[in-house]
């Protein structure tokens, strides 16, 4: 399947500089000749609307310590091994970290990938969020992100939630962001409510720090629809039409990042972290909240939510040793993972909603009293759930030192390909035209998806 290339033609197709974000601001909704409908009317064409399924992609900033979380060598020297012990888990043979006592409890529910490998050395969200190693020829335009990938060929689920959200906070350390939609060009970014990109909410005066008072809201998105009933310019509106004015002024979005709404029971589950305290000054906040946020979200209607969580880049700095963060960040990544996996069962979403935790590489197996772990490409780790998979196991190995993969190297190609895999999409015959109108399959080296997981 191959996604023809629209060509734009007046009153047709929105040109490919216009951003969802410029429709999305007050100042262009013109009620009587909008562009938004446009908009859609191209991304529906040229996408697949009959699937609802989703990812939550976790991006763990800075890139985590494999061997003090996944795959433990406790008989390593004690150089290499660390403080930290395995403990046993729900699935009979497989351990982790002994601070990570509510994961092993639903390890039934989870896969570890212990074998990762392909990754690049530097500190750079690119590979976590599109796939493809940064160091590798790159088409025209550049690699899109999987979200934006997913948005152009699905397009929306519901007509009031965006396909593609980011709840990625912006880091002062630029390659820790995420990349852009690439050669799929700004129609296919993420809708931004979080961090910089707020005024990405602006309606009618109503920003995202409004969105608590609920009773504003209504009054304005009353307001605002009681105006264009009255105008004469509203009757006859079709379908895309009639999408674009629910985008705007639905709640449903408001609803989903309102987390006031939410069970207070659930949101203690999940715990809480303070948005503003950015981890080690440049990296992401610790919010946990962020994930049961892309629970809602994906419940009202969106394809892919990414997000970012803390920073994991242990060495060099003033805390102390690295196991002494490790002892801060492992338990709020403990409670707030196992939260979001138990929530997706307990809500019927596990068949359909994937989640993915990765960040940029590993760390290197001996431990440095000056740096603790550093970089370590060789190999790295993932987390997975949800999706339909076969959970409850273990792919790959590493060898004793956790250096280096030495059973069944899994490659990010394959990752992703997991991932379209189970929203519905071919990798091996969908194809995108780049820039230059060349057409570029979706992973790198006409990877599969893990056939352990299907």
């Amino acid at each position: 399947m191959t996604a023809r290339k629209d060509q734009p033609s007046p009153g047709a197709a929105a040109p490919p500089w216009m951003s969802r974000r410029h429709f999305l601001q007050i100042g262009t909704l013109g009620v009587g000749a909008l562009t938004l409908p446009q908009l859609l009317k191209a991304e529906a064409s040229a996408g697949i609307r009959s699937s609802q399924k989703s990812v939550i992609l976790i991006y763990l900033v800075g890139g985590p310590p494999h061997q003090d979380m996944f795959d433990l060598k406790p008989h390593a020297p004690k150089e290499i091994a660390g403080p930290w012990r395995p403990i046993a888990t729900k699935v009979p043979g497989i351990q982790i970290c002994q601070a990570l006592p509510r994961l092993a409890r639903i390890m039934d529910k989870l896969v570890v990938v212990r074998s990762l490998v392909g990754n690049q050395s530097d500190h750079d969200a690119i590979q976590v969020f599109n796939g493809h190693h940064p160091r590798k020829p790159t088409p025209s335009g550049g690699w899109p992100q999987f979200g934006s990938t997913v948005a152009k060929l699905q397009g929306p689920v519901n007509r009031a939630t965006p396909p593609f959200i980011s709840l990625c906070y912006t880091c002062s350390h630029g390659p820790y962001n995420e990349p852009g939609p690439g050669f799929l060009g700004p129609s296919f970014a993420p809708f931004r409510p979080m961090g910089p990109s707020r005024e990405d909410m602006v309606l009618k005066g109503i920003s995202v720090k409004r969105l608590a008072d609920r009773k504003t809201l209504l009054k304005s998105f009353d307001g605002l629809r009681r105006e264009v009933d009255a105008s004469d310019t509203s009757r006859g509106m079709d379908f895309f039409n009639e999408q674009a004015f629910e985008l705007l002024t639905s709640s449903r979005l408001a609803e989903a990042l309102d987390l006031s709404r939410e069970d207070r029971r659930i949101v203690e589950r999940y715990g809480t972290g303070d948005p503003t305290i950015f981890m080690d000054g440049n990296g992401a906040p610790r919010v946990p909240q962020s994930l049961l946020m892309a629970r809602r979200l994906i419940e009202a209607g969106a394809r892919v939510v990414t997000l970012n969580y803390s920073k994991w880049d242990w060495h060099g700095g003033s805390y102390g040793t690295i196991f002494s963060r490790e002892a801060e960040d492992f338990p709020p990544f403990d409670q707030c993972v196992s939260a979001l996996v138990e929530d997706l069962h307990q809500r019927g979403l596990d068949k359909d909603c994937t989640v993915v935790i990765l960040g940029e590489f590993g760390r290197t197996p001996k431990i440095s009293t000056q740096v603790g772990r550093d970089h370590w490409p060789q190999v790295n780790f993932a987390l997975l759930a949800g999706g339909g998979m076969r959970t409850g196991q273990v792919i790959g190995a590493t060898d004793r030192i956790a250096g280096e993969a030495v059973a069944r190297p899994v490659t990010h190609g394959e990752l992703h390909a997991t991932l379209y895999r189970n929203l519905g999409i071919d990798v091996e015959r969908t194809t995108l035209p780049d820039l230059n109108g060349r057409p570029q399959y979706l992973v790198e080296d006409h990877a599969q998806a893990l056939r352990e997981l299907l």
